[in-house]
């Protein structure tokens, strides 16, 4: 990752383009970020540079989590509860020095990672869109999953077979979206289409 922010997802809105057209974006809530930990080869065999993003109760921390995050507090910044590590940073940076929206400018395509909505234990026909049966009177075959596998031979269930069961709470990344617009008194960026996850739920917005 060359760049990357860590935030939040406020939702989704529609805004007018300069060309009249309306544009669906997602407005996210990003940093500021402070610099955790600065990692060169020398010492750990590789760079990198380690974010975080939150606030982290220090009555609700362990001690190794304070162990971790003391030169940051020393360096005068609040405890986070939320790290990352960006390989090869472009540009030095220090323990304590904070990352921002002004990383990114508009027009640029970044990659955005969430948790997407738990659904719970779903069907086949919520959960991979399976047509099902007919819905008239009399018919058994509403919402199955129809045949499984054949009897005699192989007689099992083959893996990968699509079936009902837990139904979203995964990671997803949604690639090479375009930010639209900038907002850095209120550190919020407004990219074009939807990303994954909830409001409110924590994203990583990143360029590769």
């Amino acid at each position: 990752m060359k760049k990357a922010l860590l935030g939040k997802k406020i939702g989704m809105m529609g805004i007018w383009s300069p060309t009249g057209e309306r544009v669906a974006v997602t407005a996210l809530q990003l940093g500021p970020c402070p610099v955790v930990q600065v990692k060169t080869p020398e010492k750990d065999g590789y760079s990198a540079l380690q974010i975080g993003y939150g606030s982290l109760s220090v009555t609700r921390a362990s001690k190794a989590e304070m162990g971790h995050l003391k030169p940051l507090i020393e360096a005068g910044g609040t405890p986070v509860d939320t790290l990352v590590e960006l390989r090869d940073f472009p540009e030095n940076k220090s323990v304590g020095e904070i990352l921002d929206v002004t990383l990114f400018a508009e027009g640029d395509l970044v990659f955005v990672s969430g948790v997407s909505k738990g659904k719970g234990f779903q069907g086949v026909v919520k959960r991979y869109g399976f047509r099902g049966g007919r819905m008239t009177h009399g018919s058994k075959f509403h919402r199955s999953p129809g045949s499984v596998g054949a009897g005699t031979d192989p007689s099992e269930v083959l893996k990968g077979k699509r079936m009902p069961g837990r139904m979203g709470g995964k990671k997803h990344t949604v690639k090479n979206l375009e930010i639209v617009k900038i907002i850095p008194a209120e550190n919020i960026v407004l990219v074009k289409g939807a990303v994954p996850g909830r409001r409110g739920g924590e994203v990583l917005l990143y360029q590769k």
